[in-house]
């Protein structure tokens, strides 16, 4: 038995999560299935990211200095994926960027357990290390105590999140120039990065619906509720027993 189908006897209701780089249209897809659902049953939506890229591309926008602050966070962040790692201070706020992200995996178990079907805006996973839900502090030999006392402890964080794994994954896959069509003001690289992993993601086991979000939104839709409809048949059917 899979531990998504273990999960599933215990569990009241369904868990849906969706994933997809920036610009495969998370939002759009998730407020179009959150008011149907919300239609069928109690509904809970959560954002399960840091929102990081915000933060930058609002630094980016300052005037004068922006450039050069993005710059430098960029520079300190890619810190923490070489081998001796980022500094104390960085690991500290890469952790603290982390917890962000736990604290709402915590709202939303609570909310869970209270009986309400969950609908999530990507999902943290503990294998692809990155910007696409995964470790921040990923060196092999992080320098320093605190910071390899950090790194361990993210770590440790993400694999707790990842064992709790969704019902069933919503994968959007978009391509690179298409994102950055509806994405302009976010940085390529990083982008690219996204787009790459995003098939590379697991979660653990869980069933993942594979779609194309440069399809015409209604068939992206209409092929998300058939998965979401066969998932939650599956907890009727095990209310009824």
């Amino acid at each position: 038995m899979s531990q998504t189908a273990s999960f599933q006897n215990k569990r009241s209701a369904p868990l849906i999560a969706i994933v997809g780089a920036d610009g495969s249209g998370k939002t759009t897809v998730g407020q179009e299935l959150l008011d149907w659902l919300q239609t069928m049953r109690p509904t809970a939506f959560c954002h399960l990211g840091k929102q990081t890229g915000n933060w930058g591309r609002a630094i980016a926008r300052l005037p004068f200095v922006g450039k050069k602050l993005d710059k430098q966070v960029i520079a300190r962040s890619s810190k923490a994926r070489d081998e001796k790692g980022a500094g104390a201070a960085v690991s500290a706020i890469i952790f603290i960027l982390s917890m962000r992200r736990v604290f709402r995996f915590m709202r939303m178990q609570r909310l869970h357990r209270k009986g309400f079907t969950i609908l999530t805006d990507r999902y943290p996973q503990a294998v692809v290390p990155g910007p696409m839900d995964g470790p921040g502090l990923v060196a092999r030999s992080p320098k320093g105590m605190i910071a390899r006392f950090l790194t361990r402890q993210e770590q440790a964080l993400y694999n707790w999140m990842a064992s709790y794994p969704p019902d069933i994954v919503i994968r959007l896959n978009v391509d690179l120039g298409t994102a950055l069509k509806r994405k302009p003001d976010h940085r390529p690289a990083s982008l690219e990065r996204k787009v790459r992993d995003v098939p590379r993601l697991t979660f653990n086991g869980a069933p993942i619906l594979d779609l194309d979000s440069t399809e015409p939104l209604d068939q992206v839709i209409r092929k998300a509720k058939e998965a979401i409809l066969a998932t939650i048949a599956r907890y009727d059917q095990a209310t009824a027993k």
